[in-house]
């Protein structure tokens, strides 16, 4: 669980850094000028040609991600299920600690469901189409920088996205402190602190970070 979570926090920094592109405005590519986010996008189409094919590393990222995501829903129900086993089903005395427990639990159970909810809607959203007639039928559609303008000057598309990444925060914030704990990194009061300051970073850096351009979008920013 610790490993497949830490790829996928590896690959929502990649990610961010690319969503930041809507800050960059157009740029020259083959002496045509182009949003810097589409040039982005196109640029990680054609990464590795010609070894690879086009949309192969691509391809690659995706079937890592998602062997990384099931493993990640397979290790949480093994290791819920062994707690249950363990505890025969009982519930915990009630102590200061359950709270902190049940803080934890709540954010990172539910905290997982709601962020695989978001990233299905976000997958139909923006690269299946079909969720908003709006966006999909908007002028350049089908360039992926007007379609992102589009949703986000939508308040309800940003607000789902704002809840769906406050969620994803929390969930890092548990989760990449207990990652590092589970591969030894929990090593002396110091070290707690530390790996626990960095999580918050992390955490705050990737919310920060995804959160910028639709604001700069909803608030007149970011415009066609």
């Amino acid at each position: 669980m610790a490993v497949s979570g830490l790829i996928m926090v590896g690959y929502l920094l990649i990610h961010m850094y690319g969503n930041l592109k809507m800050f960059a405005g157009k740029t020259m590519v083959d002496g045509q000028e182009v949003w810097a986010y589409d040039a982005y996008a196109h640029h990680l189409r054609v990464m590795g040609e010609p070894i690879l094919p086009e949309n192969g590393l691509l391809w690659i990222v995706r079937v890592v991600l998602l062997a990384a995501i099931l493993v990640h829903i397979w290790s949480a129900f093994t290791l819920w299920s062994r707690a249950r086993k363990a505890s025969g089903g009982a519930r915990r005395y009630a102590e200061k600690k359950a709270l902190q427990r049940s803080y934890a639990s709540y954010t990172m159970r539910w905290g997982g469901v709601t962020i695989l909810l978001f990233v299905i809607y976000h997958l139909l959203h923006f690269t299946i189409g079909g969720t908003n007639p709006v966006v999909d039928t908007a002028p350049g559609a089908a360039s992926i920088f007007p379609r992102v303008v589009e949703s986000f000057q939508q308040p309800l598309v940003f607000i789902s996205y704002l809840i769906a990444m406050i969620a994803v925060g929390l969930h890092i914030r548990h989760g990449f402190w207990s990652a590092f704990a589970t591969l030894g990194a929990n090593t002396s009061t110091k070290a707690r602190t530390i790996w626990n300051a960095v999580a918050i970073a992390i955490a705050l850096v990737i919310v920060l970070g995804f959160i910028a351009g639709p604001a700069a979008i909803l608030f007149g920013g970011i415009t066609l």
